[in-house]
């Protein structure tokens, strides 16, 4: 176990070539007070790994060596982030001591921290979602917001493709809706039963709100464009007021849009297609969600899977 920067270890005192390098960070460098006590604190913890070994010496230690410690950093629960920070310190250490001549190699130059686990992004549950999306506007600006949202889960629109609609951006008697996503591409989406009829009981409030020549889909009280600021907020103000138990935000739809499809059809093509997606590999995160959704009922179903529970008498 290698002690953290704040307990006592064998290296009492840190050695004058770091506190020297930790004077070089914050004089010449300009490093804040807090970046170099981030420097100190990881440069700490490895010199009292090193201290620990059979034969210590700072200055001889190996590219070997290092792996060995990485290791270690990763047995006692460190992501790779944190061990990519560790390696950073203990790399720009030797630079530095490289240029003061008080050592002959850099034996973090080629050393690698563990690749970072992908963060999957966060989905709602359908019945939630339902419950949501089931309730009633009370107002205009209301009747507008689950307009919105509807259409977002329904068609997996990315915040900036909502906000850029137009009127003649949706085909009610084809049940679509054109977007312009990324890289001004242009793509035609399914809209849902719900969506369209959310949408026909918008375009009638809407007429109260929206000059004649303002051609935006969703306008704000004032009658111009909404923008995606507006959007979040209202989305966020809307979870609040029908008692969500997490925020909502414009990705956690179109995130629940795309983890729902495909634990439904299984098709990663199409909801590849559907998303706008380039490259299938930014989609094929989804798979990791519907293999988790899958674990889960697999842990609670199956009598051989059952986790946390007291073992049976032994044979």
């Amino acid at each position: 176990m290698i002690p953290a920067a704040d307990e006592r270890g064998p290296v009492a005192a840190l050695p004058e070539p770091l506190e020297g390098f930790l004077r070089y960070l914050a004089s010449e460098k300009r490093h804040s007070p807090s970046t170099c006590s981030s420097y100190r604190d990881d440069l700490r913890r490895f010199l009292v790994w090193v201290e620990q070994q059979p034969a210590p010496a700072w200055r001889a230690v190996t590219s070997h060596d290092l792996r060995r410690y990485v290791a270690q950093l990763s047995r006692e629960g460190l992501g790779g982030r944190s061990i990519a920070r560790h390696l950073s310190a203990i790399r720009r250490f030797y630079q530095y001591l490289l240029r003061e001549h008080l050592a002959t190699d850099n034996p973090a130059l080629d050393i690698r921290a563990p690749r970072a686990g992908k963060r999957l992004p966060r989905v709602a549950d359908v019945d939630q979602l339902n419950h949501l999306l089931d309730a009633t506007p009370e107002d205009p600006l209301e009747i507008r917001d689950l307009s919105m949202f509807e259409l977002m889960y329904s068609s997996g629109l990315r915040l900036s493709e909502l906000a850029g609609l137009s009127l003649h951006s949706v085909d009610f008697r084809g049940g679509e809706v054109r977007v312009l996503g990324k890289g001004s591409k242009e793509r035609i989406l399914p809209v849902g039963r719900k969506a369209l009829e959310a949408l026909e009981r918008w375009l009638g409030a809407r007429r109260t709100m929206a000059p004649e020549e303002e051609s935006a889909l969703y306008v704000s009280r004032r009658g111009d464009r909404l923008s995606t600021r507006s959007i979040q907020s209202r989305l966020s103000r809307w979870g609040l007021a029908k008692g969500a138990d997490q925020r909502l935000h414009p990705h956690l739809l179109r995130h629940s849009f795309a983890s729902h499809m495909l634990e439904s059809s299984g098709d990663l093509r199409a909801v590849q297609e559907l998303l706008g997606h380039a490259d299938i590999a930014t989609t094929q995160v989804y798979t990791h969600l519907d293999f988790q959704h899958l674990a889960k009922v697999y842990d609670q179903s199956h009598p051989r899977a059952r986790r946390g529970q007291k073992k049976g008498r032994e044979s």
